[in-house]
């Protein structure tokens, strides 16, 4: 990674500042844009898994952090600061927009849902009414476009994928599961966990489980992600659970965990969805409690 890679995180947050007081001075929330037509739902052709930095919110101060992966080592390299301001947003998504593996973002301040490209030339306002969503996550190009898709999961359980545009914007909601996702305390995944060249989704249920569900790469209402396939039991213990795409460099997907005491462990991504994780890897000691978001 560059230093210039660090330039394009440190723009958002500027961005994200002026965001923030822009709506703390009371202005009124726009209705999200006219929706457009899905296009491009064929089917990407498999892609090498991006090797995108490990972002963290402190808990303490609302700082973000950025840890860029060491590669074939498989560890983080030190912490970048991207400095304060974040504290007020009840979510942050990570979202490559642009394709170029840097630091698009999506965050919600309030009930508004706004959008601000590495590129540092604009924060947009996507829309309001993102309230009534109890988790929202990014898993990447899941239904069959070239861009970064957005999950939200309602208060009902049901679960909704919105389509990313090249321009940060998104195409109206399609239902991506029916009520019943409300039995799942964590989502994650920046890739493809099962060998075929698409995107899936990670699940955790509250017993702790872990699901893969296999991306169809279509945007088809209820025809989003296929049939489940289990990962394992015991991820009950991980008190948080991220994919920032491919940490070690080996094209595959991976899957990092935080434990009770706050440790860090990486869950190399084999391809294989029988058995989808090599045995774990810590790449943190102690301390990574000190954060409150992962992404």
């Amino acid at each position: 990674m560059t230093s210039a890679f660090i330039t394009s995180l440190r723009r958002p947050r500027a961005l994200f500042a002026a965001a923030l007081a822009a709506v703390l001075a009371a202005g009124p929330v726009l209705a999200p844009p006219p929706a457009a037509a899905a296009s491009g739902q064929a089917v990407q052709a498999a892609a090498a898994a991006p090797m995108l930095p490990l972002l963290v919110r402190r808990t303490s101060d609302g700082h973000l952090l950025a840890y860029e992966p060491k590669g074939a080592s498989a560890g983080l390299q030190s912490a970048v600061d991207l400095g304060g301001g974040f504290a007020a947003a009840t979510a942050i998504l990570r979202a490559d927009i642009s394709g170029s593996g840097r630091s698009d973002l999506y965050f919600r301040l309030g009930g508004s849902l706004y959008y601000t490209s590495e590129r540092g030339t604009e924060t947009k306002l996507i829309g309001s009414g993102w309230d009534q969503y109890n988790l929202l996550m990014t898993p990447g190009n899941l239904g069959g476009t070239s861009t970064t898709d957005l999950l939200a999961r309602d208060a009902n359980g049901a679960l909704w994928l919105y389509q990313g545009r090249a321009d940060g914007t998104l195409v109206t909601r399609v239902q991506a599961g029916t009520a019943g996702w409300n039995g799942m305390n964590a989502l994650a995944g920046f890739g493809d966990y099962t060998g075929d060249g698409k995107t899936d989704l990670l699940a955790r249920t509250t017993s702790g489980t872990l699901y893969i569900y296999p991306g169809t790469g279509s945007a088809t209402a209820n025809a989003i992600l296929g049939t489940r396939v289990s990962a394992g039991t015991n991820w009950g213990t991980y008190t948080a659970l991220v994919s920032s795409g491919d940490n070690d460099g080996d094209g595959k997907a991976d899957l990092i965990a935080r434990d009770s005491a706050g440790a860090l462990w990486l869950f190399k991504g084999t391809g294989v969805a029988s058995a989808p994780f090599a045995a774990r890897v810590q790449i943190g000691t102690a301390g990574w409690n000190a954060f409150n978001a992962f992404f």
